[in-house]
């Protein structure tokens, strides 16, 4: 049988080499391999990337085969970058050179992030959120671990009965079923009484009911409000996460991006702040809650802890604008990379962005020349707005000396 070759695989679907290349590595795209290390174009790999291609164009992040497991880009997020990567590493290759170390100071899931660790570089990866800290420690952390002691404790967690406690009591037929609210309630606890384990292997079952949570949550993918109607109710089940063993040097923050530039150094520095009114602490309370389990009181229809200064973001706010010029003002780098979107005067009222792709663009001025890149992105709604010609932008600096 006769296969194709990969330019002629490349030119029938319209992709890239590179773009081939990430969505194998690290976007659960499984094609098979020659022993020389080629790809096997038969018709099982032609057929695999078909499928691929067709999830990826209906906006469906496109998932591995193996049910025991997850991956980081595996959860809803606001703002995720999941489906620009291509678009990220396209702009950095292409217009960059010497970049080793790259910075990702509001790392969110840490997609970014792990875009550059899959390639072997060093990485800086930061966020604010208790939440999103202690999966950059599973996925980037270097501590070894006891694989098969976790896959043991993640078993043991399945197997829990589910008794009435904190979560099944606050969330419970709101944010989860009763009977998955309960779950996550007593693994929670179970994982809080596993003092034999180290800190990063903790992370790691904390990790694995983080995203267990989000596959499970009766939301639209945050935590501002629940569905009306409890249509979410399929029994949560918690795995093990895919975790990649590099030489590259990590460094993992936990505090305000605008304090850490001041004290870092990298070729490249990736931005994407908050633009709108959303506080993250706001729309992940439930996440930050469960994983801090100091188990406040309570407010009000979304069941918000009362005290959620510590994850406020002057981003989300009218000073934006000052935040941004002090935090670019301070960045030691050879490059600086910012991620926008054209919502500055589109959309809802908390939609819209706190500045301005003109004051972006000015304050960028001030570091180095600026190149723009832009991407037709498909953005999310709740379904009251219709915003056509959406747009994600990559504003690139080359700083000067």
């Amino acid at each position: 049988m006769l296969h194709l070759k990969t330019r002629e695989i490349l030119s029938k679907f319209g992709i890239t080499r590179q773009t081939l290349a990430n969505w194998t590595k690290y976007g659960n795209l499984k094609i098979k391999k020659r022993p020389n290390g080629r790809y096997l174009w038969d018709k099982e790999s032609i057929e695999s990337l078909n499928n691929y291609v067709d999830l990826k164009a209906a906006g469906i992040k496109p998932v591995g085969n193996n049910k025991d497991t997850f991956n980081i880009e595996n959860r809803r997020y606001l703002g995720a970058k999941s489906r620009m990567l291509d678009f990220i590493d396209k702009v950095v290759r292409e217009n960059t050179s010497g970049v080793r170390t790259i910075a990702d100071i509001f790392a969110g899931t840490g997609v970014v992030t792990n875009l550059f660790f899959s390639q072997g570089k060093d990485v800086i990866v930061n966020d604010i959120l208790d939440s999103n800290f202690m999966v950059y420690q599973t996925f980037f952390g270097s501590d070894r671990v006891r694989e098969k002691l976790l896959k043991d404790k993640i078993s043991q967690m399945n197997a829990l009965p589910g008794d009435d406690n904190y979560v099944s009591v606050n969330y419970g037929n709101k944010y989860f079923s009763e009977s998955n609210a309960r779950k996550i309630g007593e693994a929670r606890a179970f994982i809080e009484r596993q003092t034999k384990l180290t800190s990063r292997e903790k992370d790691i079952l904390l990790t694995s009911l983080l995203y267990a949570m989000d596959k499970v949550a009766n939301t639209v993918g945050h935590y501002d409000a629940y569905r009306k109607v409890l249509d979410n109710i399929a029994p949560i089940h918690f795995k093990y996460p895919n975790l990649e063993v590099k030489s590259s040097l990590t460094r993992i923050y936990h505090e305000d991006a605008n304090e850490l530039v001041r004290k870092i150094e990298a070729d490249l520095v990736y931005i994407d702040t908050p633009y709108n009114s959303r506080q993250y602490g706001d729309v992940y309370h439930v996440l930050e809650n469960v994983i801090d389990w100091k188990k406040p009181k309570l407010f009000g229809v979304a069941m918000k802890p009362k005290d959620r200064s510590k994850t406020k973001s002057l981003y989300s706010t009218s000073k934006a604008p000052e935040a941004f010029e002090d935090l670019v003002t301070h960045i030691k780098a050879k490059y600086i990379l910012v991620s926008y979107n054209n919502m500055a005067h589109k959309g809802v009222g908390r939609s819209n962005a706190k500045i301005s792709n003109e004051e972006i663009v000015s304050i960028l001025k001030k570091r180095g020349r600026v190149q723009i890149f832009e991407e037709p992105f498909q953005v999310f709604t709740t379904g009251k707005t219709n915003i056509k010609d959406h747009k994600e932008l990559l504003y690139l600096v080359e700083v000067m000396k």
